[in-house]
């Protein structure tokens, strides 16, 4: 595809599909060409560096998350379906988490993000500074969450490259469970009549965690109204 037909917004979406199948470090300007059908150069045409191609694949994920109605529903609600939402983003692009650790992430999708979250916890009746704890606190929790499935992911790929994926995980989980038989709680979860496992969070841990923290900053509201 000659580098004319090519649009900044065509290369972005390729862009996102080949970090959500090889991950961050699968992302090149000649890999990305081919999903295109263009050579690299015509990708470098439009988009200079690899880090600003990364940016603009964050920055245009963002606009996934959806932004509740915050006149029609309560906070609380508003807020859970926030943070569900974007815990889902998160989940569907696994490489992200890896993103904001490595690169400078801004733009307008996140700033869009960024600013209803920000209407939303005002709303909740917090000071503005306070709005922003409380905007950081929840996005803290929802990467935190999100950032086992992606482990997950990332783990599997590597583990691809030198052998059998499925192998390595059954044989680590064993091996960290026959560890755990050591401690009397571990061993518990491990070999209970209700054991959950050891190597994996319980069902809905993301729901308890969000309702937990989201109670908080209500009790903390009423404590100081």
């Amino acid at each position: 595809m000659p580098r004319n037909t090519l649009s900044p917004d065509q290369i972005v979406r390729a862009a996102i599909e080949l970090l959500d199948d090889e991950g961050l470090d699968g992302l090149n300007m000649r890999s990305l060409g081919g999903r295109l059908g263009a050579a690299a150069t015509a990708v470098y045409w439009h988009i200079k560096t690899k880090d600003e191609l990364v940016r603009l694949a964050v920055d245009a994920v963002w606009s996934e998350v959806e932004l509740p109605d915050l006149d029609a529903m309560d906070w609380r609600s508003a807020a859970t379906a926030m943070a569900g939402s974007l815990h889902a983003m998160l989940t569907r692009h696994p490489w992200l988490g890896q993103a904001f650790g490595s690169h400078l992430l801004y733009g307008p999708g996140k700033a869009r993000h960024d600013d209803h979250s920000l209407a939303l916890y005002e709303k909740a009746g917090f000071s503005p500074a306070d709005a922003d704890r409380a905007a950081a606190t929840v996005f803290i929790f929802v990467l935190g969450s999100a950032l086992g499935s992606a482990a997950q992911v990332s783990l599997t790929r590597r583990l691809g490259r030198t052998g059998d994926p499925e192998k390595g995980l059954a044989d680590a989980v064993a091996a960290a469970a026959e560890i755990g038989m050591a401690f009397p709680r571990l061993r518990e979860r491990i070999v209970g009549s209700s054991a959950t496992g050891y190597a994996e969070a319980p069902d809905s841990t993301f729901e308890f965690g969000l309702r937990a923290t989201l109670a908080g900053f209500e009790a903390l509201l009423r404590s100081e109204s």
